[in-house]
């Protein structure tokens, strides 16, 4: 936004008022001196500049047009970002984000790619882009991402469900217990597993998965939510 012209338009309006208030006002003559001293003041504003724009600006700028659904605007605004900063790390993520978000997969996993390399390989970023590579139909790319970030930080919880819920889609369930017995408590595999059988409509199964849940945590709620839900 140019605020220089915001400021001009509101001065504009209150003048428009202050005629309007009092017609019968007479309006005195400007001296010479005081003419000289408002010209010297109107020069000095319209020379003043405003604040450059930084790429933390850029990215609080996206921020605001992504709550707003505004993806393709929050998405130029994070590129702004990136041009004055190719490492912002923050702009790269939410960059990542959006992309997947409006289905852009191919310039989703460009970013995270960028984003791997600008965090020096993070188990986190392996895990995210591991993911899009799975949403753009790539399950090979995707399998090596999360064994990447698996190599790199063996308790790296996003990375074991992801690749986990991933091996159970493609029914490779010996594989897919495994990966998700890394990161969450029994009950948890077997409420992901059941999970994964409701999405593929495979109900019996997730039914059974959801009553071992519920057996090794009484207390699960979900899990009895959505075994209610099935029966």
């Amino acid at each position: 936004m140019n605020y220089r012209s915001l400021f001009a338009t509101l001065v504009s309006g209150l003048m428009l008022v202050g005629c309007a208030h009092n017609r019968s006002t007479t309006m005195k003559p400007v001296s010479g001196a005081e003419a000289d001293r408002l010209a010297s003041e109107q020069s000095r504003f319209e020379k003043s500049k405003e604040p450059p724009m930084t790429a933390d600006t850029h990215f609080a700028a996206g921020q605001l047009a992504e709550s707003q659904g505004a993806f393709a605007q929050a998405i130029e605004q994070y590129k702004e970002a990136l041009k004055l900063n190719p490492k912002h790390l923050q702009a790269l993520y939410r960059t990542g984000i959006v992309y997947a978000q409006v289905k852009q997969y191919p310039e989703a996993i460009e970013t995270w790619k960028k984003y791997v390399k600008a965090t020096h390989e993070s188990a986190f970023g392996y895990s995210n882009l591991g993911f899009c590579h799975e949403l753009a139909g790539q399950p090979e790319d995707a399998e090596r991402a999360y064994q990447r970030g698996i190599e790199k930080d063996s308790a790296n919880a996003p990375c074991r469900i992801n690749y986990g819920l991933m091996l159970a889609r493609r029914d490779r369930m010996n594989e897919a217990e495994r990966q998700l017995q890394a990161a969450l408590s029994p009950a948890e595999v077997h409420y992901n597993l059941a999970s994964v059988f409701e999405s593929k409509g495979r109900k019996e199964q997730a039914r059974q998965e959801y009553q071992k849940a519920i057996q090794l945590d009484p207390k699960f709620q979900d899990a009895q939510a959505r075994l209610d839900a099935l029966n």
